[in-house]
């Protein structure tokens, strides 16, 4: 969300080195959750139903306004948002845990479909397809337009994922944007979803309680809020090399490219009052554009991800003020390229105690219009996020940030 005003303290100025290159990883691992970390939130697919969560980017003061949860069976009404809060307690904040690149988060390398054993040419033949597949499916979408609100129910295994899979001339299309998930993966694991097309829905791809899956070379389009959005307990998934462009047609400040989590507000709807632990998700090599609101949202509640090698294009965001916002804890963002920043490049937000910490900025390339921050961290202090010198100014100029780099 746009911020009301602008910061008053006067930025600290640093000429960073020539970054390095982004990490590019292997092949996807999907470890089971280490002792003491919650299990997967099978339960919590039931909750996710269809309707609208639409929680909103923070502003630069950190202050967090309420998506209301929408009926998509009446998408127009969207109730009165409630006031800013500021950073408050939540009993269930998380202790210090393993730093950024924690074990089992996917290591990025693409995946290939195999030879189908279904072919679908029609929106009916889709969704039952949908409904039959199990451990070892490739179903190949023929190039042409799919109409509907599709759902994936079953799960594949680590050795025969589930693949879905069709070339960008396969559209699926949710005929129009103000309601319905144009594709939804709903308490499932190891699912692919690769090269097709997803459109002109009130959201993109939804991944609700869905662990180990990769959503890889997708274009994702014409979108009236999120493009692509794990929630509910996501787990070790991978969003890999997707086009995304013109989110937020609906509404601009709901209009993210890559969504991770929910909502401090929409926890009780989507992860049954605890934080949305959509933990160890990797978002890498997604080339973002014309988005209403930001490039990439982690949300409160999340941790140990990683964004890394994403080409990110402010121009024209009108419902939010940086590219990039942080505000789980143990992320690593890395080599990352942004332009156009519409007020600040990077951000992290302290929106719960305990939460906005310990993340890691290194060798991203970032330009503001205007004269706003490169980075800015919210509280530092007490969150202890990292911003490195690596991290430079595409232009050359001196990076701003409101914290000292670490050499």
């Amino acid at each position: 969300m746009t911020s009301s005003h602008r910061r008053l303290a006067v930025p600290r100025l640093f000429v960073w080195g020539v970054a390095g290159s982004a990490l590019v990883g292997g092949g996807l691992m999907a470890l089971d959750r280490g002792p003491g970390t919650p299990p997967l939130a099978e339960a919590n697919a039931a909750t996710a139903t269809a309707e609208d969560e639409s929680a909103p980017s923070s502003s630069t003061e950190a202050r967090q306004t309420a998506r209301p949860s929408e009926d998509e069976s009446s998408p127009e009404e969207e109730g009165q948002e409630e006031g800013p809060e500021e950073t408050s307690r939540h009993e269930t904040s998380p202790t210090a845990a393993a730093g950024p690149g924690a074990a089992g988060v996917p290591d990025g390398q693409p995946v290939t479909c195999p030879a189908p054993t279904r072919r679908v040419s029609t929106a009916d033949e889709l969704q039952a397809a949908l409904d039959a597949a199990g451990p070892g499916t490739s179903i190949e979408l023929a190039d042409g337009s799919y109409t509907g609100a599709f759902v994936a129910m079953t799960s594949g295994t680590a050795d025969q994922p589930i693949f879905l899979c069709g070339a960008p001339g396969a559209v699926l299309d949710g005929g129009g944007i103000k309601k319905g998930y144009v594709l939804h993966l709903k308490g499932v694991q190891h699912w692919r979803l690769v090269g097709f097309t997803v459109r002109n829905g009130q959201k993109g791809v939804v991944a609700d309680a869905t662990s180990s899956s990769v959503v890889q070379g997708l274009t994702v389009e014409e979108i009236g809020d999120e493009a692509i959005h794990l929630r509910s307990a996501s787990t070790y998934n991978a969003v890999l090399d997707n086009t995304v462009r013109r989110t937020g047609l609906r509404r601009d400040k709901f209009g993210e490219g890559v969504y991770v989590g929910s909502a401090t507000s929409n926890w009780p709807k989507y992860s049954g009052g605890e934080p949305d632990r959509s933990d160890y998700n990797l978002v890498q090599g997604n080339d973002i554009s014309e988005t209403g609101s930001e490039s990439i949202d982690v949300k409160e509640g999340t941790t140990g991800g990683k964004v890394i090698g994403n080409v990110m294009d402010g121009s024209g965001m009108t419902g939010a003020d940086s590219l990039i916002d942080v505000k789980g804890n143990e992320w690593l963002v890395q080599g990352n390229v942004g332009r156009h920043a519409p007020e600040e490049g990077i951000q992290t937000h302290r929106i719960l105690e305990g939460w906005g910490s310990r993340n890691t900025f290194r060798e991203n390339t970032v330009d503001v219009d205007g004269d706003g921050n490169h980075f800015y961290v919210h509280d530092p202090d007490v969150t202890d996020n990292q911003v490195f010198c690596d991290n430079r100014s595409g232009s050359g100029d001196p990076i701003r940030s409101n914290v000292d780099c670490i050499p």
